[in-house]
């Protein structure tokens, strides 16, 4: 089959929530040679994001198509009909939903498969292994720095799972003018997360913390940058939202709550803080001023382990003195914020693969390390909990049905974030 020019190169990509769409869609441009838009879909389930979220992340393309797994491999598997298929599928996804739908993609038996990449949308510090064995089957797994591409290797290697399909890349969506301080401008933005830190009354601390700072830095506006708005879901499950938290509390005029894109608020900061945020990578990449908590611990349930040997680990004390952390050379170099200046060839080694898969006359078959022999007693429960079955009727849309699935998600954000804390606290009588 003749090669695709570079303005037939057809790209789709496949999201679960607003920060892997984003991931995802900025990934597919950084990766492939193309000057087309990717052709957007996002999984319905508990983090479909809203019209607002997927504004909010900045991506300049045509909103995707909210569609259930099973919908998504019908796509694919009407366009090769038409004559139409995917060269490269963008799997923007968690590790059991990217193997159900590697699983989908093998048992269409397409004539000839799309290129498949995935990877992660910011820093790993949980389920490392259990979610590259996931992930394995995909001709291209993303590490976004060199010290996470090393660890992805060392897991596949010693599994005897073959390590070819990691690649060293970085964050596709690091970018903005470097720090330059403004006279008469003093921000902290604190870069908050849905689960990080979990608890109400962890929340409630850092929440107290803030308004602490802004009373006694009167002179300094202090920004609490949200990811989500109440109702609306994330990655992450949020019980105890920091809107509702404040409504305790009395802030000075000098702290706000602030939404929008990520890159747009840090064009206007001059400290940023966090626990655990990928913000803090965005933010280093700029050369920002950046802190990471230490203030309640430094665990792998928080993830600001990951940044143990940074220089960046301090507390509330002492950004209330004004000490503010100097990040350490060595560790940026390593972790792919690219703060060097060499941004741009990040992405170069992950264009040079896909390209060369795309050149071969025929894909190899997809060999996940997870099958029925190396994992009988896991695997089935995952592909089942994902319900692949593209032979099954599609079912009809209608005006009803969205009502009905619209009211069941609110239904489901309202027990996580109003009945669930309730039910918690009564078992703890």
């Amino acid at each position: 089959m003749p090669s695709r020019t570079r303005e037939a190169i057809r790209v789709a990509v496949l999201a679960d929530s607003d920060t892997r769409w984003k991931w995802g869609a900025l990934t597919a441009r950084r990766i492939t040679a193309t000057s087309a838009e990717p052709t957007g879909f996002v999984l319905r389930g508990r983090a479909t994001p809203t019209a607002r979220q997927l504004a909010e992340t900045g991506v300049p393309t045509h909103p995707p198509r909210e569609v259930t797994g099973a919908e998504f491999l019908r796509a694919v598997r009407d366009a090769e009909a038409r004559g139409e298929g995917y060269d490269v599928l963008v799997l923007a996804l968690v590790g059991g939903t990217v193997r159900a739908v590697l699983q989908g993609l093998a048992d269409l038996g397409l004539a000839r498969r799309p290129v498949i990449v995935t990877g992660y949308v910011g820093v790993v510090y949980e389920k490392l292994t259990d979610g590259l064995l996931l992930r394995h089957g995909a001709d291209v797994v993303l590490a976004n720095s060199r010290h996470d591409a090393e660890r992805f290797r060392a897991v596949y290697e010693g599994v005897g799972a073959g390590a070819e399909p990691v690649v060293e890349a970085a964050l596709p969506f690091l970018g903005g003018a470097p720090y330059a301080p403004v006279a008469g401008r003093d921000t902290l933005v604190f870069a908050a997360q849905p689960s990080v830190p979990a608890t109400r009354a962890e929340r409630a601390y850092v929440l107290r913390r803030l308004i602490g700072h802004a009373r006694l830095h009167p002179g300094r506006e202090v920004l609490l940058k949200l990811r989500s708005k109440p109702g609306e879901h994330t990655t992450h499950l949020e019980e105890f939202p920091f809107q509702k938290l404040v409504r305790e509390l009395d802030p000075p005029d000098n702290f706000r709550l602030v939404y929008g894109h990520m890159g747009e608020v840090l064009d206007r900061t001059d400290l940023l803080v966090t626990v655990s945020s990928t913000a803090a990578l965005e933010a280093l990449h700029r050369r920002i001023p950046t802190a990471v908590l230490t203030d309640l611990g430094v665990r792998e349930a928080l993830g600001n382990h990951h940044f143990v040997g940074s220089g960046l680990l301090t507390c509330f004390d002492r950004l209330d003195e004004g000490t503010v952390p100097t990040p350490d050379e060595t560790w940026l170099a390593r972790q792919g914020v690219a703060s060097d200046g060499s941004y741009e060839e990040a992405f170069d080694a992950a264009r040079d693969r896909v390209a060369a898969l795309l050149a071969l006359p025929e894909r190899p078959p997809i060999t996940p390390y997870y099958t029925a022999e190396t994992a009988p007693g896991y695997l089935p429960g995952i592909l089942a909990r994902h319900r692949l079955d593209v032979t099954a009727p599609e079912p009809r849309e209608s005006g009803l049905r969205r009502i009905v699935r619209e009211a069941a998600r609110g239904a489901y954000r309202h027990g996580v974030q109003r009945v669930a804390p309730v039910v918690r606290r009564l078992g703890e009588l």
